[in-house]
């Protein structure tokens, strides 16, 4: 996966509009590591209730889990990285995507992450 192995993250599917499409799905991953090199892979979002959801990464040969959340077109996830907390926030593209950044607690800087439903 990228350097920065995604372990617990907390997406969300809260409320979705009533055009929104459902979150849930196959994605194809692309993004940007903090110093600019790049990661691919593929990440699943399983629906589990009305308001969360679960999330597989499996990237550069990483796999990772955690829970999501949706509200409205705001998609947002928390993750333990090892020993580190970090944090993802995505917007919600009318074409499905998810357009991202992310960061480290306690860390200058952040990457980039993209997520194409496939």
């Amino acid at each position: 996966m990228r350097k920065f192995l995604l372990s617990l993250a907390m997406l969300g599917v809260a409320s979705v509009p009533a055009a929104g499409q459902s979150i849930g799905g196959t994605y194809t991953v692309s993004g940007t590591n903090f110093d600019g090199s790049q990661y691919g892979g593929e990440a699943t979002i399983t629906l589990t209730s009305d308001t969360t959801c679960t999330i597989h990464w499996e990237t550069g040969g990483s796999s990772s889990d955690g829970i999501c959340m949706r509200n409205d077109n705001a998609f947002s996830a928390g993750y333990v990285m090892g020993k580190e907390i970090g944090l993802v926030v995505y917007k919600v593209e009318k074409d499905g995507s998810l357009h991202g950044l992310w960061t480290i607690a306690g860390q200058n800087g952040n990457g980039t992450e993209t997520l194409t439903p496939k």
